[in-house]
């Protein structure tokens, strides 16, 4: 085990003790079944909710195009969301729990993949990388902070869905994640297809358990709070797989060197932040600011510092807009 994700396991349980007391759950998958941890099994959290706005599969990864370029931090549009957060002093920014590589302390600070998108965010708005306060959150409360205006954006591993767009307005996309399966090495599992009638365990709230309640092999779904919930119930025996993105996937085999990644991806998961639907020009600044990102080399940089491990660096990815 690594010295850094030693750190992550210990100190970001105490911050997310301190802030999670209160989450309520929005996903339609598995959320109003989340009171009572253990097995899961309901044809009616299967598929993504109609989407009402016109959702389809080929706009689902549109955003709001950014306008024009972006004005120097202290120079916010008179009257913009931007402006409030720069006249605040600090963005406010909703993260995932248990997310190494993405968002995890190290060094007494946070740092990560999503981690180092927010601080080009907050420095691009106030000039300054470290005005952040930073709220970790459970999967399955973390569109509600949005909506309800606790945090200003979240970048949490956030899958787009056209359910999730019915609730709040997304950035482009990115990065591209794909949902895999954990096991303990020597089980013999090749995949979720060799799980049929077994315990697989996913973090409440994502679109991982879905994928495990619709798969033809029909495992037994299991819903925890955190990935690393469902990592401690491998280790324990009490389940036969843990299936989430394969971003976290690689951070638990590196926490326990007797998991091994297996099997094909079973869905894919573009990761965007999300931002409450009152605030369109928020959206664009953030888009701007990814733009930036992709052309300066920050987002490569960034991958090759936290995830290296998953293989070559693909290239960012390239962001839709539907205006």
């Amino acid at each position: 085990m690594s010295a850094r994700f030693t750190l992550a396991c210990g100190a970001l349980a105490v911050v997310i003790l301190a802030a999670m007391a209160s989450d309520q759950g929005l996903d339609p998958v598995p959320d109003s079944m989340a009171a009572v941890p253990g097995p899961i099994a309901d044809a009616r959290f299967t598929a993504d909710a109609p989407a009402e706005s016109g959702c389809t599969p080929q706009n689902l990864r549109a955003s709001l195009r950014s306008q024009g370029p972006l004005p120097a931090p202290g120079g916010m549009p008179a009257g913009s969301t931007m402006a409030r957060i720069a006249e605040r002093g600090h963005l406010i920014v909703g993260i995932g729990q248990d997310a190494y590589p993405l968002a995890f302390p190290e060094d007494m600070t946070l740092a990560g993949f999503d981690i180092d998108i927010v601080r080009d965010i907050a420095e691009s708005i106030t000039g300054d990388r470290e005005r952040v306060v930073f709220r970790p959150h459970a999967a399955a409360g973390r569109l509600e902070t949005v909506r309800s205006g606790q945090v200003d954006l979240v970048v949490a591993t956030v899958s787009v869905t056209c359910w999730r767009r019915e609730q709040v307005e997304f950035s482009t996309v990115y990065y591209e994640a794909r949902q895999r399966v954990l096991v303990n090495r020597g089980s013999g599992i090749t995949g979720l297809e060799d799980l049929r009638g077994k315990r697989v365990c996913a973090a409440r709230g994502t679109t991982s358990l879905r994928t495990i309640l619709g798969h033809p092999a029909k495992p037994i779904p299991v819903g925890e709070p955190t990935p690393s919930d469902c990592l401690i119930l491998l280790q324990l025996g009490q389940v036969d797989a843990v299936s989430s993105d394969d971003t976290q996937l690689a951070g638990m085999a590196e926490q326990d060197p007797r998991t091994e990644i297996v099997g094909p991806p079973l869905s894919e998961e573009p990761y965007a932040i999300a931002i409450s639907k009152d605030s369109p020009d928020l959206v664009r600044f953030v888009n701007g600011v990814l733009e930036r990102r992709a052309q300066d080399g920050r987002w490569l940089a960034s991958y090759q510092r936290w995830l290296a491990e998953l293989g070559p660096p693909p290239p960012p990815p390239t962001p839709q807009y539907r205006d």
